[in-house]
């Protein structure tokens, strides 16, 4: 998904045949749930390095709580000053697997693609957040996606908490109201 973002890599050389300096964003490619370890060696070796980040919630102990997440698993980008540093230090870094390749050429990431995702992240707290959809209302179709209920159809009738809603659903020839997470609804049937 990412890697169709950006293009090829190609060194713009000057008159003289020296290598200008400028500064370029690369994708760099993680190990497994190391994307903070290599922020931290990259960083620590002077490189600038963006790690977008975003807000997810998961279900601990029948709760549900937010955490902080990689917005691209196993990605970050790297903003290299050509001519004055090498990627050749950033492929040997600890949490680093490569640095993003189409074929021979390390793939380029667009300045405005990297800006609109910082332009995007909360000011505050420097995170993503996902938009939340918009919100049902009582009267409308829903479809239900997972669960015990998973395939069934039904009307959305209200939210009950932060995580569940209530949907009427026709159970045995009787209508039923039925507490669901509310992830699990979606407007629409199901796909």
């Amino acid at each position: 998904m990412i890697e169709r973002m950006i293009t090829s890599d190609r060194v713009m050389a000057s008159p003289a045949g020296r290598a200008q300096s400028m500064k370029r964003w690369y994708l760099v490619h993680t190990k497994p749930g190391g994307e903070n370890i290599a922020q931290a060696n990259l960083s620590r070796q002077e490189y600038e390095v963006y790690l977008p980040r975003v807000v997810q919630p998961v279900r601990r102990a029948g709760r549900w709580r937010e955490r902080i997440a990689a917005l691209f698993p196993r990605y970050l980008f790297l903003r290299l000053n050509e001519g004055r540093q090498s990627l050749g230090p950033v492929r040997s870094s600890v949490g680093v697997a490569g640095i993003v390749r189409f074929g021979f050429s390390y793939a380029v990431v667009p300045d405005p693609i990297v800006s609109g995702l910082q332009a995007r992240e909360d000011p505050g707290t420097g995170l993503h957040r996902m938009a939340r959809p918009r919100s049902l209302l009582p009267g409308d179709a829903v479809g239900i996606s997972a669960g015990p209920f998973d395939g069934l159809q039904g009307i959305f009738e209200r939210e009950a908490g932060a995580d569940r809603v209530i949907v009427l659903l026709r159970l045995l020839g009787h209508e039923v109201s039925v507490r669901v997470p509310a992830q699990f609804v979606h407007a629409g049937h199901p796909a």
